[in-house]
């Protein structure tokens, strides 16, 4: 075989392995393994604090309606919750309307996926081939729905010198005039930086000069430790032309087994977008959907979820200190540690797990390769911190003794 074919068989494989799940990846990294110690898992996002008290009463209510088809777009109690809290939660131009401007989502993951194809529809033609832009490390959904969407993923870098946020003023002429949408998590996943109003009114000027979308993922807002962050439908203007915003209850409400969300923002898009949802997307049960009006409809579970948070990342600064790159994060319930210094993020992860029983995702699973071959995320480790206080503490005591 040749070293041409050879190079781009190599090639092929690198980015096949690239796309897959991170999860997957790193069960396949550990298999070999055995942990020394009892197991905590620190990698996967799924928050385990109590699931609110009325989840269950209002389910029994609304059992007879899981004998019903839902409509796709949400029902009217459900979508009029969703902009009641977004009016009361961010400082919006006017309020969402409910009837032409929210949609219910199955979970925020399967919308964002949707989203990117519903953009490619939607937006006029572009010049060149079409371009959905993200962040790098990002959700891996975002970068499926721009295959699924036949778009070029063109990856962001966001590391520390830039905020770990993209650099919007490194976006060149050629690349904004051939874009499709633009991905934004804030608070990012996995390094909880908050965009500025600032960011959000740049990021808004460009899209409406270039007519792109911003799909904007906001499924951390309601988890920080410091000031509220903002929204992408602040800065939208009176119409939130190209701009829509995703929620979740996965994380604000730790109901991430019931898959509930809404997309809000520019009523043309939305209504392609539920044009798309209305044949090819799954439909959110209504008594789930119920379940999601008592959800934003009350804060006093939200504040709870907040303070629980709060006391593991004041362990976080206790316990880790200065170590690994530790900052306390603006958002989001993630630690994102530098352990270029012990070997690199898959070597600390086996060796957490090994040696510690203690499972975190190595930060290059969580990114891709830029066109210079650097990962943004290699040398890095994410850790969720979604245990209690007492299993959080002993992971994070594990974690420095294993690798300080």
């Amino acid at each position: 075989m040749n070293s041409s074919v050879s190079s781009g068989m190599a090639s092929s494989l690198a980015t096949r392995e690239s796309e897959r799940s991170p999860f997957a990846r790193l069960t396949e990294l550990l298999a070999p393994h055995v942990p020394a110690k009892p197991l905590i898992t620190l990698s996967l996002g799924e928050p385990q604090h109590p699931v609110p008290a009325f989840v269950g009463p209002v389910l029994a209510q609304h059992l007879p309606d899981f004998g019903r088809y839902p409509i796709a777009k949400g029902i009217e109690p459900f979508r009029r919750a969703a902009s009641n809290w977004l009016a009361k939660r961010f400082t919006l131009p006017r309020a969402i309307d409910p009837e032409t401007e929210i949609l219910v989502l199955n979970g925020s993951r399967e919308g964002l996926f949707f989203a990117a194809i519903a953009a490619a529809r939607h937006v006029s033609a572009r010049k060149g081939r079409p371009a959905i832009l993200m962040p790098n490390p990002f959700y891996p959904a975002y970068g499926a729905g721009a295959r699924a969407a036949g778009c070029e993923a063109i990856f962001l870098p966001t590391t520390l010198g830039n905020g770990f946020l993209p650099d919007l003023d490194a976006l060149d002429e050629a690349t904004l005039a051939r874009t499709v949408a633009i991905f934004i998590a804030s608070p990012a996943n996995p390094q909880g930086a908050v965009a500025s109003q600032a960011y959000f009114a740049k990021l808004h000027d460009l899209a409406e000069r270039y007519g792109f979308i911003i799909l904007a993922d906001e499924c951390y807002s309601e988890i920080y430790t410091r000031a509220a962050p903002g929204s992408m439908l602040e800065h939208a203007g009176p119409d939130f032309k190209n701009v829509v915003a995703f929620q979740s209850l996965s994380k604000r409400s730790n109901l991430a087994g019931m898959r509930v969300g809404f997309a809000a923002g520019d009523a043309r898009f939305l209504a392609a977008f539920h044009e798309l949802r209305n044949v090819a997307a799954p439909q959110v049960p209504i008594p789930l959907q119920h379940v999601a009006v008592a959800a934003y409809s009350d804060e006093t579970h939200v504040e709870e979820n907040r303070r629980l948070y709060r006391i593991k990342f004041d362990l976080a600064d206790q316990i880790l200190g200065g170590r690994f790159g530790y900052v306390r994060p603006a958002g989001g319930f993630c630690l994102w540690l530098d352990v270029s210094a012990h070997g690199g993020d898959e070597a600390a992860a086996v060796t957490l797990y090994k040696d510690a029983g203690v499972r975190v995702v190595p930060g290059s699973y969580l990114a891709r390769q830029q066109a210079d071959g650097s990962n943004p995320g290699a040398g890095y480790i994410r850790v969720a911190m979604v245990q209690d206080g007492d299993t959080t503490a002993e992971a994070l005591h594990r974690l420095v003794q294993t690798l300080d």
